[in-house]
Protein backbone atom coordinates (compact mmCIF):
# COMPACT_ATOMS: atom_id res chain seq x y z
CA UNK A 1 0.00 0.00 0.00
CA UNK A 2 3.00 2.50 0.51
CA UNK A 3 3.79 2.47 -3.26
CA UNK A 4 -0.01 3.84 -3.76
CA UNK A 5 0.11 6.70 -1.39
CA UNK A 6 1.46 9.51 -4.28
CA UNK A 7 -0.98 10.86 -5.92
CA UNK A 8 0.10 10.42 -9.19
CA UNK A 9 1.15 6.52 -8.31
CA UNK A 10 -2.67 6.03 -6.95
CA UNK A 11 -3.89 7.84 -10.45
CA UNK A 12 -1.99 5.31 -12.63
CA UNK A 13 -3.14 2.18 -10.98
CA UNK A 14 -6.81 3.33 -11.69
CA UNK A 15 -6.23 4.24 -15.27
CA UNK A 16 -4.42 0.88 -15.91
CA UNK A 17 -7.52 -0.95 -13.91
CA UNK A 18 -10.20 0.95 -15.74
CA UNK A 19 -9.24 0.16 -19.39
CA UNK A 20 -9.50 -3.98 -19.79
CA UNK A 21 -12.48 -5.09 -20.93
CA UNK A 22 -13.54 -7.08 -17.67
CA UNK A 23 -15.21 -10.56 -17.91
CA UNK A 24 -17.50 -11.05 -14.70
CA UNK A 25 -18.06 -14.27 -13.24
CA UNK A 26 -20.90 -14.56 -10.80
CA UNK A 27 -21.81 -17.43 -9.30
CA UNK A 28 -25.30 -18.43 -8.44
CA UNK A 29 -26.04 -16.99 -4.83
CA UNK A 30 -26.29 -19.41 -2.08
CA UNK A 31 -29.76 -18.02 -0.48
CA UNK A 32 -31.07 -17.09 -3.85
CA UNK A 33 -31.56 -14.07 -6.23
CA UNK A 34 -34.26 -12.82 -3.61
CA UNK A 35 -31.66 -12.27 -0.63
CA UNK A 36 -29.00 -10.71 -3.36
CA UNK A 37 -31.53 -8.18 -3.69
CA UNK A 38 -32.36 -7.68 -0.20
CA UNK A 39 -28.96 -7.02 0.34
CA UNK A 40 -28.42 -4.67 -2.59
CA UNK A 41 -31.75 -2.45 -1.97
CA UNK A 42 -29.81 -1.78 1.73
CA UNK A 43 -27.11 0.23 -0.36
CA UNK A 44 -28.57 1.46 -3.76
CA UNK A 45 -30.61 4.19 -2.53
CA UNK A 46 -28.78 5.96 0.39
CA UNK A 47 -25.16 6.28 2.04
CA UNK A 48 -23.50 3.58 3.66
CA UNK A 49 -23.88 4.32 7.30
CA UNK A 50 -26.25 7.84 8.36
CA UNK A 51 -24.68 9.81 11.33
CA UNK A 52 -27.64 9.04 13.20
CA UNK A 53 -25.89 6.03 13.28
CA UNK A 54 -22.53 6.85 14.78
CA UNK A 55 -22.32 6.51 18.69
CA UNK A 56 -18.93 7.95 19.11
CA UNK A 57 -15.18 8.66 17.88
CA UNK A 58 -12.19 8.98 19.32
CA UNK A 59 -8.33 9.11 17.39
CA UNK A 60 -8.46 5.26 16.70
CA UNK A 61 -11.98 3.98 17.30
CA UNK A 62 -15.56 4.38 15.88
CA UNK A 63 -18.58 3.01 17.62
CA UNK A 64 -22.06 2.60 15.16
CA UNK A 65 -25.23 1.03 15.61
CA UNK A 66 -25.96 -1.88 13.47
CA UNK A 67 -28.49 -3.92 12.21
CA UNK A 68 -28.53 -7.56 12.83
CA UNK A 69 -30.78 -9.21 10.11
CA UNK A 70 -30.07 -12.35 10.75
CA UNK A 71 -31.52 -12.84 14.51
CA UNK A 72 -34.63 -10.85 14.44
CA UNK A 73 -33.44 -7.50 13.05
CA UNK A 74 -31.78 -6.54 16.41
CA UNK A 75 -30.14 -3.32 16.65
CA UNK A 76 -26.72 -3.97 18.02
CA UNK A 77 -23.60 -2.13 18.14
CA UNK A 78 -20.22 -2.15 16.59
CA UNK A 79 -16.87 -0.55 17.39
CA UNK A 80 -13.71 -0.59 14.57
CA UNK A 81 -10.62 0.46 14.53
CA UNK A 82 -10.87 3.96 13.08
CA UNK A 83 -9.06 2.48 9.84
CA UNK A 84 -11.25 -0.82 9.61
CA UNK A 85 -14.23 1.53 9.71
CA UNK A 86 -13.05 4.10 6.87
CA UNK A 87 -11.69 0.77 4.70
CA UNK A 88 -15.51 -0.48 5.21
CA UNK A 89 -17.10 2.82 4.80
CA UNK A 90 -15.42 3.68 1.45
CA UNK A 91 -15.94 0.07 -0.24
CA UNK A 92 -19.97 1.99 -0.28
CA UNK A 93 -18.44 4.90 -1.87
CA UNK A 94 -19.30 5.10 -5.72
CA UNK A 95 -16.53 6.03 -8.08
CA UNK A 96 -16.57 9.27 -9.87
CA UNK A 97 -18.52 9.17 -12.61
CA UNK A 98 -21.17 6.55 -10.74
CA UNK A 99 -24.33 7.46 -9.70
CA UNK A 100 -27.38 6.20 -7.24
CA UNK A 101 -30.24 3.64 -9.43
CA UNK A 102 -32.17 6.60 -8.55
CA UNK A 103 -30.85 9.00 -10.24
CA UNK A 104 -30.27 7.45 -13.42
CA UNK A 105 -31.72 4.62 -15.96
CA UNK A 106 -34.56 3.19 -17.03
CA UNK A 107 -36.13 4.49 -13.54
CA UNK A 108 -34.73 7.57 -13.20
CA UNK A 109 -37.77 10.18 -12.68
CA UNK A 110 -37.06 12.30 -15.94
CA UNK A 111 -37.82 9.54 -18.31
CA UNK A 112 -39.44 7.14 -16.15
CA UNK A 113 -42.95 6.56 -18.19
CA UNK A 114 -41.63 7.21 -21.71
CA UNK A 115 -38.91 4.46 -21.10
CA UNK A 116 -42.12 1.62 -19.03
CA UNK A 117 -43.88 2.48 -21.81
CA UNK A 118 -40.90 1.46 -24.75
CA UNK A 119 -39.96 -1.18 -22.50
CA UNK A 120 -43.83 -2.69 -22.04
CA UNK A 121 -44.24 -1.83 -26.22
CA UNK A 122 -40.90 -4.06 -26.52
CA UNK A 123 -41.67 -6.95 -23.94
CA UNK A 124 -45.63 -6.82 -25.49
CA UNK A 125 -47.22 -6.22 -22.41
CA UNK A 126 -50.41 -5.03 -20.78
CA UNK A 127 -50.45 -2.34 -18.54
CA UNK A 128 -50.94 -3.29 -15.05
CA UNK A 129 -53.74 -3.45 -13.93
CA UNK A 130 -55.26 -0.81 -11.76
CA UNK A 131 -56.02 -1.32 -8.04
CA UNK A 132 -59.55 -0.17 -6.54
CA UNK A 133 -59.07 1.11 -3.32
CA UNK A 134 -62.32 1.40 -2.13
CA UNK A 135 -62.66 -2.03 -2.16
CA UNK A 136 -65.36 -2.44 -5.43
CA UNK A 137 -63.58 -5.42 -6.94
CA UNK A 138 -63.37 -7.24 -3.80
CA UNK A 139 -64.60 -11.06 -4.68
CA UNK A 140 -64.63 -10.23 -8.13
CA UNK A 141 -62.60 -13.01 -9.89
CA UNK A 142 -59.82 -11.99 -12.58
CA UNK A 143 -56.96 -13.64 -14.55
CA UNK A 144 -53.91 -14.26 -12.78
CA UNK A 145 -51.22 -11.10 -13.82
CA UNK A 146 -48.35 -13.20 -13.95
CA UNK A 147 -49.63 -16.52 -15.68
CA UNK A 148 -52.93 -14.65 -17.60
CA UNK A 149 -54.28 -18.14 -16.91
CA UNK A 150 -54.76 -19.14 -13.10
CA UNK A 151 -58.02 -16.97 -11.49
CA UNK A 152 -57.09 -14.45 -8.72
CA UNK A 153 -59.54 -12.95 -6.43
CA UNK A 154 -59.00 -10.21 -4.71
CA UNK A 155 -58.70 -10.51 -1.04
CA UNK A 156 -57.35 -7.76 0.51
CA UNK A 157 -55.58 -4.15 -0.21
CA UNK A 158 -52.63 -3.34 1.88
CA UNK A 159 -51.85 0.57 2.37
CA UNK A 160 -48.19 1.75 2.12
CA UNK A 161 -47.70 1.52 6.11
CA UNK A 162 -49.20 -1.93 5.99
CA UNK A 163 -47.47 -2.97 3.38
CA UNK A 164 -44.00 -2.18 4.91
CA UNK A 165 -44.61 -3.80 8.01
CA UNK A 166 -45.76 -6.90 6.38
CA UNK A 167 -41.97 -6.51 4.26
CA UNK A 168 -40.43 -5.41 7.50
CA UNK A 169 -41.32 -8.23 9.97
CA UNK A 170 -39.03 -10.57 10.59
CA UNK A 171 -39.97 -14.03 8.55
CA UNK A 172 -39.62 -17.37 9.88
CA UNK A 173 -37.16 -20.03 9.90
CA UNK A 174 -37.01 -22.05 6.75
CA UNK A 175 -36.92 -25.35 9.07
CA UNK A 176 -35.60 -27.35 5.38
Amino acid sequence: MTPLQSPSAFAALLSTAAQPNWVVYAKRPFAGPAQVLTYLSRYTHRVAIANSRLLSMTEDKVSFLWRDYAHGYRTRTMTLDAHEFLRRFLLHVLPAGFVRIRYFGLLAPRHRNPALQLCREYLQARLPLPLNPAGGDAGVAKLCQHCRRGIMRLVEVLSPAQLAVWLLAPQPEDSS
